[in-house]
């Protein structure tokens, strides 16, 4: 008989926590600007350059960026962009990421954005949240949406910078204000959990409306999960 009860108790608090922790969604950081629905596969390259002939690769690699501070930042985010996906080259995060640099440096704002997400992530460079924050918020200040939600979500965990759920909330609600689907359900999020703010589940039900309406997921859950 104790030895059923046991099992019943571990049972219990094994349902407990897992209730918790789907409760208890954390705000999410995005991927990358604008091709974040994309996947990432290998694609046959289109161009003139053979796979089997790693020597003119490298030999273009040179080229390309000798002649990378010629480009525009478009020119160069756009680089780092076919870099980063495969398309009409080999897929490769380290020119990913120095043409995402290239693009960072000329005030690009997308680029500073996922720069920040590839020191995040160690994607073509060693990963350092101290980085990933230097270049979110570049992108944040410039008033970049997808750059203001994950400075607010660097700031929410703590990643790279003191944690601060106020700072948190701030640069989650300017992402939303701008119609930032991801951001809308993280200040969702913080509005139901209390944090950075006091709680409030009607002001929580509407973020996560928000969200869901531009057909945020975790928007959607949300707000299935407050019905109940």
């Amino acid at each position: 008989m104790k030895h059923f009860l046991t099992i019943l108790l571990v049972s219990l608090l094994t349902f407990a926590v897992a209730d918790a922790q789907v409760v208890n969604t954390p705000p999410k950081t995005t991927q990358k600007t604008n091709n974040a629905t994309k996947t990432r596969e290998r694609t046959k390259s289109n161009s003139n350059l053979s796979q089997n002939s790693s020597s003119t690769a490298k030999k273009i690699t040179k080229t390309s960026q000798k002649t990378s501070s010629k480009r525009t930042a478009e020119e160069n985010y756009e680089m780092g962009e076919k870099y980063y996906y495969g398309n009409g080259v080999n897929m490769d995060d380290t020119q990913a990421a120095f043409y995402f640099r290239k693009a960072a440096e000329q005030d690009h704002a997308a680029a500073q954005n996922d720069l920040g997400w590839m020191y995040l992530n160690g994607c073509g460079v060693s990963q350092s949240y101290t980085e990933a924050v230097k270049w979110y918020r570049k992108s944040a200040e410039q008033g970049y949406a997808a750059g203001q939600n994950n400075l607010g979500y660097m700031y929410q965990n703590g990643y790279g910078v003191k944690q601060n759920s106020k700072e948190a909330l701030n640069w989650y609600r300017k992402s939303s204000d701008q119609g930032y689907a991801a951001a809308q359900y993280n200040l969702g999020w913080m509005y139901e959990n209390g944090y950075g703010v006091e709680r409030n589940l009607q002001q929580a039900r509407y973020w996560y409306q928000k969200a869901a309406d531009q057909g945020n997921v975790d928007g959607k859950s949300a707000l299935k999960r407050l019905d109940y």
